[in-house]
């Protein structure tokens, strides 16, 4: 009989647990008027090493250079889980940081090169005094991490290229970065494109 009450009592205790956490879902729903999303795991922090020397040829200045300036975006999967980007990433340190309600914004620092991410939302700036092309390659350099087909920063195996939904072919290092090119890198297993709306603005 006591095996049976405690029986019971384990699965009332799933139930009223189960209940809380659904009324948990709701009540964030109700109050930001979206779903509870797990935020994305950093794929690396920046390397704390950039100095503000050139790097690929890209300089870093005082403030920032808009002669030329787009904006790109970089999402990355690996075997299916999003992984995001840190902010900072061309910004030399100490950094100026301000707390915002999506997270952590990088408002400037020491210096900043003319590919930098201010944020964790996969934005790449392209700011620069002098109009030319830039690669992702080179936004990894200035990052200090690997990039190839075989590798995405610390994470290892084959490496599929999305471009606006479009399969790209060869070394994603030699990529161009376009104004408003949504690009998304898929190590292992490869995930259904994941489109991406800039702010107004950018």
């Amino acid at each position: 009989m006591m095996d049976e009450r405690d029986r019971l009592r384990g699965r009332h205790r799933v139930a009223c647990a189960a209940v809380a956490l659904v009324a948990l879902l709701i009540g964030i729903i109700v109050a930001t008027g979206k779903p509870a999303v797990a935020a994305p795991i950093p794929l690396l922090a920046p390397v704390a090493a950039v100095d503000g020397r050139p790097v690929d040829g890209i300089s870093s200045s005082a403030e920032e250079q808009v002669a030329f300036h787009i904006h790109a975006h970089l999402q990355v999967y690996v075997d299916g889980q999003q992984r995001a980007l840190p902010a900072g990433v061309g910004i030399v340190a100490p950094l100026q940081v301000r707390t915002t309600a999506e997270g952590p914004f990088v408002e400037g620092g020491a210096g900043i090169y003319w590919l930098h991410t201010h944020d964790a939302s996969g934005v790449i700036h392209i700011e620069s005094p002098v109009h030319r092309r830039f690669t992702l390659g080179e936004l990894f350099d200035i990052w200090g991490q690997p990039l190839g087909p075989q590798q995405v920063g610390p994470a290892q195996g084959p490496v599929t290229v999305l471009v606006d939904g479009a399969v790209v072919g060869g070394d994603p290092r030699g990529l161009i970065l376009n104004a408003h090119d949504v690009i998304q890198l898929d190590v292992g297993a490869v995930v259904p494109f994941q489109d991406y709306r800039f702010a107004p603005g950018l």
